[in-house]
């Protein structure tokens, strides 16, 4: 079985240190996904689903896609 490297959750949160400056950073996907925001992950395969708390200005990471798949959510963005 393929799997993800040791250090995947080290690569990922790197990924997600853009948007500690930026943290509306990736595009507002569509319905059903929407409010949510996407950015690539340290694998270009790799989509990182979240959503921005304007109160607490925290992102919050809802969803990892594998953006090979018909089901990802951005599968409607073309």
């Amino acid at each position: 079985m393929l799997g993800l490297p040791d250090d995947a959750l080290a690569r990922v949160q790197r990924s997600l240190r853009t948007l500690e400056r930026f943290p509306r950073a990736g595009r507002v996907l569509p319905a059903p996904w929407e409010p949510a925001r996407c950015l690539i992950g340290p694998w270009p395969w790799m989509l990182l689903l979240y959503l921005h708390d304007q109160d607490d200005d925290a992102a919050l990471v809802v969803a990892v896609h594998d953006a090979r798949s018909s089901s990802a959510a951005t599968g409607a963005l073309s």
